[in-house]
């Protein structure tokens, strides 16, 4: 294509008329935050959303690499593309007409531009012509098929513009090409004929058809689905890939459910086109269909634009044939559901059915129901781990367990993962509550330990190097240290925990800063608010000429520390474990020294008990690396008298 010099004009349309939010979201999944959006940045790997859209200010942002612009900066930087292909995609799209300063061009660029417009056009009329023939004598078997077998009302089939293919090879060629003198060319490439194999000319591609039409999410027609009357194969054919239809990006009844799935606030994803009209006709209009197709990034990208909690639904078969349909359907997007960034659901009709049969004997009301009660596709996906397992036998129950322990590890939202490890507890327990606790740690247990079979203990992988010992340390101890300094509510909770492990803060300037928190302590004899203990250890450190810079970090919070204070719980269980792996780690080491230096032949008994020792210490340090590693999850669980390590 030409890439003229295009008028300012045209630049400045573009500009104001091109939705930031329209146009990366396309590409982007997008969470709305506060009066912006939010999403993973395109330009750069990363895990945690740092990727901003503000639609007041028409821009985007990425605080991890920077990366920022419009609309049209967006695509230049995405896509490796020049600024005219994007401001004539772009006036395509918004439909704004184009001007450049170079005379000679217009006219070929025009051409251009206006081949999408000639192809609506084909398609438009195309439609009315199919709508037509469904009224005379040839399309009464398909119209009867709508009315009998569908059970249809008038106005449903004129809402979706249904319509009938006649049987004959070249009716519709004659119709467009010879009637109204549209180029043979054009019309192949609307996706309507195809040219012969042998000899000249072209034959009809939908014949002896039901036609229904697909039109984009503005409402305009840009291919059709055909579903045979008799028994030629294949049963539904779609239109060809062209200019304006890509059926991975499109989605069937999108321009007439986009309303209802921003009202409501999730989209429902069926498998065939009278799903979705059933569906529309029962007044539950937030509903589209896949076109057969996994579902892709494409599509998902443009349901979650019109829901703010990014719920889709997912309506198939509840059989086998089924099941393999939803699995196949999520496709590309599973990543998106194990990440908790889509609210994916599965709905199953019960007894095998696909909507358009529920419905003939249930009604709307019926299938809310099943809505509301639809799993989420985590759920959906561990139940079926349990399909043909007896759980009352020991070895099945290892295999389910085995199979959810390898589930788990792949969801990377941390409170997600924990609230699963709690439901899979349950589905195990088999209905015994007393169970779901021992079950729910050991599932625990096997999710965050990695695979051991080249381990040569249980639990060396929990080891730590000795360069990492100072750090684990000293962050350990500043933790506490300022959960103590800040947090007076949790003061006896540390120094219960400290007694009870026995242990100390082995830093020189930790070790300072307890022992004179200690004496401040004993000589007010009553609990200091911060702001007064901390005046006092100021006015300690300057009578005894002792430097504040180690730990005067200590002394006040900031935005991050103050989350360490509103966890602290979970911080003082987690510290406490790490300076005890520390200690752990020491006694296992001189464990081993001895080890290896006994003589196993002259005193095995001796031997035996450093290596039981060994076996011991390296089994709690696996403990302890559970419990530093701890999930938010077990805040809940700390009790705010004491720390429980077991």
């Amino acid at each position: 294509m030409l890439t003229p010099r295009i008028h300012p004009d045209t630049i400045e349309d573009v500009k104001e008329r091109a939705d930031i939010y329209d146009v990366v979201s396309e590409k982007v999944v997008l969470k709305r935050r506060g009066k912006d959006f939010v999403g993973l940045c395109p330009f750069h790997e990363e895990k945690t959303p740092s990727f901003t859209v503000s639609p007041t200010k028409q821009m985007f942002y990425c605080f991890g690499c920077g990366a920022a612009g419009n609309a049209m900066k967006f695509i230049m930087d995405l896509e490796k593309r020049s600024f005219s292909d994007v401001v004539l995609e772009l006036a395509k799209r918004y439909q704004i007409p184009v001007k450049t300063l170079e005379p000679e061009q217009r006219q070929e660029l025009q051409k251009q531009i206006s081949l999408r417009e000639q192809l609506y056009e084909i398609l438009a009329i195309t439609t009315n012509f199919y709508q037509h023939a469904l009224r005379q004598p040839e399309g009464l078997n398909a119209l009867d098929y709508l009315k009998l077998k569908r059970h249809l009302k008038e106005e449903t089939i004129q809402y979706f513009q249904l319509g009938y293919a006649p049987q004959g090879w070249e009716t519709l060629y004659d119709y467009l090409v010879e009637q109204k003198h549209f180029p043979a060319e054009l019309v192949e490439q609307a996706g309507l004929i195809v040219p012969r194999k042998t000899g000249n000319g072209y034959y009809d591609r939908f014949r002896d058809r039901l036609m229904i039409p697909i039109h984009d999410s503005q409402g305009r027609v840009i291919g059709f689905g055909g579903r045979s009357l008799g028994d030629e194969l294949p049963k539904y054919l779609n239109s060809p890939e062209t200019e304006l239809f890509d059926k991975g990006k499109t989605l069937f009844a999108l321009d007439k459910a986009k309303s209802a799935i921003s009202k409501q606030d999730q989209a429902i994803v069926v498998e065939g086109y009278f799903d979705a009209i059933a569906l529309h006709t029962a007044g539950i209009k937030n509903v589209v269909a896949s076109l057969g197709t996994a579902l892709s990034l494409n599509q998902v990208r443009q349901l979650v634009r019109y829901t703010e909690s990014k719920q889709i639904i997912l309506n198939f078969d509840a059989d086998a044939a089924g099941n393999k349909a939803a699995e196949r359907a999520i496709g590309e997007i599973e990543d998106l559901a194990y990440k908790g960034y889509i609210n994916l659901r599965i709905l199953n009709i019960p007894s095998g059915k696909d909507p358009d049969e529920f419905l003939i004997h249930n009604s709307p009301e019926d299938y809310q129901k099943l809505v509301i009660n639809s799993p989420l596709w985590i759920e959906w996906q561990i139940q079926r781990l349990l399909i043909g397992k007896s759980l009352e036998t020991v070895a099945q129950s290892q295999q389910a367990s085995h199979k959810m322990v390898e589930f788990l590890r792949k969801i990377e939202n941390e409170m997600q993962r924990t609230h699963y490890i709690q439901y899979c507890a349950e589905l195990l327990s088999q209905g015994q509550p007393r169970l779901i606790p021992l079950l729910a740690k050991n599932l625990q247990t096997q999710v965050n330990k990695p695979h051991l079979e080249a381990k040569e203990t249980p639990a060396s992988d929990a080891l730590i190097s000795v360069n990492a010992e100072r750090t684990l340390l000293e962050e350990a101890e500043v933790k506490l240290l300022r959960v103590y300094l800040h947090c007076p509510q949790h003061r006896l909770t540390i120094q219960d925990a400290l007694e009870a492990r026995d242990l100390q803060f082995s830093l020189a300037h930790h070790r300072f800063l307890w022992r004179e928190i200690t004496k401040i302590e004993e000589q007010s004899q009553k609990t200091l608010d911060p702001v007064d203990l901390i005046l006092e250890l100021q006015q300690a450190c300057l009578e005894q000429n002792q430097q504040t810079q180690q730990f005067y970090h200590l002394l006040y919070l900031d935005e991050h520390t103050e989350i360490d204070i509103r966890r602290a719980p979970l911080i003082i269980r987690s510290s406490i474990a790490s300076i005890e792996t520390v200690i752990c780690q020491k006694r296992r080491d001189m464990a081993l020294k001895l080890w290896q230096e006994t003589d196993i032949a002259k005193e095995q008994n001796l031997a035996q008990k450093y290596y039981q020792q060994i076996d011991a210490e390296t089994k709690w340090m696996w403990e302890l690396k559970r419990i530093r590693d701890t999930q938010f999850h077990d805040l809940i669980s700390v009790p705010l008298g004491g720390i429980n390590l077991n």
